[in-house]
């Protein structure tokens, strides 16, 4: 189906030559991908051609109402696969919902059932620990935990329920591995907001210096983390809900309605009534596959670069996009950062939660400001009709109990967090490629302050995020330098995010030190004000020139000029023996489970192909 733009603007040049890249590189795979979804197009309600005994096992739980529909396999039947645990707390919430799901879908005249759960660990309460080191490879346990969900051919439909880091890719890689699916997500909300960002950063950095005790470091992180919903920091979780709307993988204005609000159950409950409408027996058949393309994932990057989102998607989005037959890199991350307008100021780009970034507009203001300026696709599918990108920039709200769709305010309510294009915060990005002789980097400069853009400092290399923290307690750290940690990329050790001395650097910064991070580590959307290069490439495993730096080699960070180098010559450079890598537990940790991902770890492709084990 070809969807026309109801409000054509002329496209900017750069990104329709991104895009066009994009889908010459990708021609063959994504065609061989279209073709699998169409031998499964137009065979009818899938309940119908599972036997008799496949059926009575699919059916044999179900309830009365339900299981009369199922046996008679004529009515849509919808997939649901959560990420349901109550440790996490933006997960917390979607215990009610499969069985509210299956009430609305009842009265749609379709079932649901729950077609699996899948892994949801989270990186706040693994920071630091061995655990972390399990984190990356969970996307893709969760994409194979949906791909076995889904694999009963017993749905029309799918519903997928999950928000943070590694689950919400997980999901849609897996859901795109059954691209013939209509597939909707359905978010939960954010919490409300505790103690703001800055005040617990600066807790964080009291406690680094030892100017604040364990217990006031405690009630700090409790009363910004306090309660079900979201974390209220813009980091991965909530890139992930603004990507989503960018590609038109939720209901409009569906990711920061708190989990609590009437809202909130109305949305869901539109959800089911839309994803419905979208099977084959709906009359609106739009298949996921057809709906992630190579304009929406161009979309997502951009609603990334103008929101300052989080760095992981530079890993993240990549292996989405190889799922469904389409191949990114990050040039094309860099080109379209040159030309997109920052225009959202939200921790740790700025002092606002995500609560405040709702209230001034949200994704509804920052989706309408880009495609009016001709900066996104317009003419794309998504799970909300036949309008386009344009259907999603109206706000959700409840008029005498009926949900509805309203204009946004034609200003920002709060013009410090969110502004338009006419006048961006910054004309370009938040995100940067670095390249030089130490390999590819990515860097978040929208957190960066501009007086950090630049620095030459000797390197300081470190091994582990321990030793850098030993480092700075012994005093060894007053001073201007580059961190340099070193195998802590994905082959190496399953690339952990390295928030463990984020107060330490920072605290350095603070002090009046120009302080830099140089890693093949990741450090996510939480990438604070130091200046990081991330997720450099060949990792130090491979042999990369990172494992060649050596303490008090001058290390040039140039944000601007899009530059990493060490200043050695060229040959000396060469000629060092690259460090070793030592085994993970070498220190005597347990092991935590990291010996059943050595596979993982030995097959793993590099960052900017995804850092996947799933494709070749």
């Amino acid at each position: 189906m070809t969807i026309v733009d109801p409000v054509p603007t002329p496209l900017h040049p750069v990104i329709e030559q991104v895009t066009q890249r994009i889908r010459e590189r990708s021609t063959v795979l994504r065609n061989n991908y279209l073709a699998r979804i169409e031998q499964f197009q137009g065979r009818g309600p899938r309940r119908a051609q599972l036997s008799c005994a496949n059926q009575a096992h699919a059916n044999a739980a179900a309830e009365t109402r339900a299981k009369i529909w199922l046996n008679q396999a004529q009515k849509p039947n919808i997939g649901i696969v959560t990420a349901y645990n109550d440790m996490l707390s933006a997960h917390q919430p979607y215990a009610a919902y499969p069985d509210q799901i299956k009430e609305a879908a009842l009265r749609c005249n379709a079932t649901a059932q729950v077609a699996g759960g899948v892994p949801a660990m989270c990186d706040g309460v693994t920071q630091g620990r061995p655990g972390m080191e399990l984190s990356l490879f969970s996307r893709d346990v969760i994409a194979q935990a949906t791909a076995v969900a889904l694999s009963h051919d017993a749905f029309d439909a799918a519903i997928c329920l999950g928000i943070c880091d590694k689950i919400v890719p997980g999901l849609l890689i897996g859901a795109l591995a059954f691209g013939h699916l209509p597939t909707i997500f359905i978010p939960a909300g954010p919490m409300g907001s505790g103690l703001s960002n800055k005040d617990k950063a600066t807790v964080r950095e009291r406690f680094a210096q030892g100017k604040a005790t364990q217990q006031e470091l405690l009630e700090a992180e409790n009363a910004a983390y306090h309660g079900a919903g979201t974390c209220t920091f813009y980091g991965t979780a909530n890139s992930n809900q603004m990507l989503l709307e960018a590609m038109g993988l939720h209901l409009p204005g569906a990711s920061f309605v708190h989990p609590s609000s009437p809202l909130r159950r109305a949305l869901t409950d539109a959800a089911v009534e839309q994803v419905v409408q979208l099977t084959e027996q709906g009359g609106q058949y739009t298949p996921i596959g057809h709906v992630v393309n190579e304009k929406s994932i161009v979309n997502a990057i951009i609603a990334l670069l103008a929101t300052g989102g989080s760095t992981n998607h530079t890993i993240h989005w990549i292996a989405v996009a190889r799922a469904a037959g389409i191949l990114i890199n990050w040039q094309d991350f860099d080109e379209l950062s040159a030309v997109i307008p920052l225009l959202t100021r939200v921790y740790p780009n700025g002092t606002a939660d995500v609560n405040d970034f709702e209230d001034a507009g949200g994704p509804v203001f920052v989706l309408r400001e880009l495609l009016a300026a001709g900066l996104m696709h317009g003419d794309v599918q998504t799970v909300y009709g036949n309008q386009g990108l344009h259907g999603h920039t109206k706000q959700p709200a409840l008029e005498q109990d009926k949900l509805v769709w309203q204009d946004l305010p034609a200003q920002s309510t709060n013009p410090a967090v969110v502004r338009p294009v006419s006048d961006p915060f910054a004309t370009t990005g938040g995100l940067r490629l670095l390249k030089g002789n130490l390999g590819r980097a990515i860097i978040k400069a929208s957190a960066v302050p501009a007086d950090a853009w630049l620095i030459r400092a000797p390197a300081k290399v470190f091994m582990s995020q321990e030793s850098l923290v030993a480092a700075f307690k012994a005093g060894e750290l007053n001073q201007d330098f580059v961190a340099v940690v070193v195998f802590q990329g994905p082959q190496a050790n399953g690339m952990p995010e390295l928030h463990h001395f984020t107060p330490v650097l920072g605290s350095l910064m603070t002090a009046g030190f120009k302080v830099a991070l140089v890693t093949d580590g990741r450090m996510s959307g939480a990438s604070g004000k130091v200046p990081a290069a991330l997720h450099i490439s060949p990792e130090a495993a491979q042999g990369g020139p990172l494992a060649r730096v050596r303490d008090g080699d001058i290390i040039e960070l140039d944000v601007s000029g899009g530059v990493l180098r060490v200043l050695v010559p060229d040959a000396e450079f060469a000629a060092r023996t690259p460090r070793v890598l030592r085994p993970a537990n070498e220190d005597g940790t347990a092991d935590f489970g990291r010996e059943l991902f050595v596979n993982q770890r030995r097959f793993v492709s590099a960052p900017e192909h995804g850092a996947s084990t799933l494709f070749e």
